[in-house]
């Protein structure tokens, strides 16, 4: 049975359709897969002295060709395997919203997630002139410290559970035992006492572009998880290169 001239019509219009669909959707890939690079490249570049790592970047959203013609992103992760701060290896993940192509233009928000082995912890410590020795365990942080009861040091081994604080990490001991004179005494019911009921503070805010704040915090053994997230940070190199203080 002969089609008419408008079922033609119809046909015709469809494939033309489809073709321009398919096309669109290809140079969509495309152009995502260049924008992903030229992400990806433009981080490595901003990185600051002393940060060195290969950089992976997803553009998420529907359409990359319509999010370019405004001129950002609606959402671009990053993924660095092992990138290197200060000679400590670590996995940094990071999901950023609203993200200008400019990168001279502040990003509406970043979440990131680092994830750090206790051997990279210490090396880090060490090169921001807090002292190393931290052991990582379940859902708490072992370290070493003195402390002086009468006049009397007393070398201590406390066990805390981590606190995001968001410039700073607290470590709130739960336990501690105390050495003296060849003794070791368990002073887990007078923690207070012994260590004046305050945490041990560490700064990170030294350590981390300013306005990228500490939201959370996991140890579990040999490892930790730090969470961390910033509003409207700049990613240039001046910017990244900033760093922001405990005061």
């Amino acid at each position: 049975m002969a089609l008419g001239r408008s079922a033609r019509g119809w046909l015709i219009a469809g494939g033309v359709v489809v073709v321009v669909a398919g096309g669109l959707v290809l140079a969509d890939v495309l152009v995502r897969t260049a924008a992903e690079q030229r992400i990806a490249e433009a981080v490595e570049e901003q990185l600051p002295d002393g940060v060195s790592g290969d950089v992976n970047a997803k553009v998420g959203g529907f359409s990359v060709l319509l999010q370019s013609l405004g001129g950002r992103a609606e959402q671009v992760e990053l993924h660095a395997p092992e990138l290197v701060v200060d000679g400590a290896p670590m996995v940094v993940d990071v999901v950023a919203h609203d993200v200008p192509l400019d990168l001279a233009q502040p990003v509406g928000r970043i979440d990131a997630t680092i994830r750090i082995d206790e051997a990279s912890l210490n090396t880090l410590a060490v090169a921001q002139g807090v002292p190393g020795g931290f052991t990582l365990g379940d859902g708490v942080v072992g370290y070493d410290g003195t402390v002086e009861v009468l006049g009397i040091p007393f070398r201590y081994s406390a066990t805390a559970e981590p606190e995001a604080a968001g410039d700073r990490v607290l470590l709130r001991p739960v336990s501690v035992e105390v050495g003296a004179g060849g003794a070791t005494i368990d002073l887990s019911q007078v923690t207070d006492r012994v260590l004046g009921g305050d945490p041990l503070t560490v700064c990170t805010a030294e350590s981390l572009p300013e306005g990228v704040e500490v939201s959370g915090v996991t140890a579990s053994p040999g490892v930790a998880e730090v969470r961390l997230e910033a509003t409207g940070l700049v990613l240039d190199e001046e910017h990244l290169s900033a760093r922001g203080s405990c005061d």
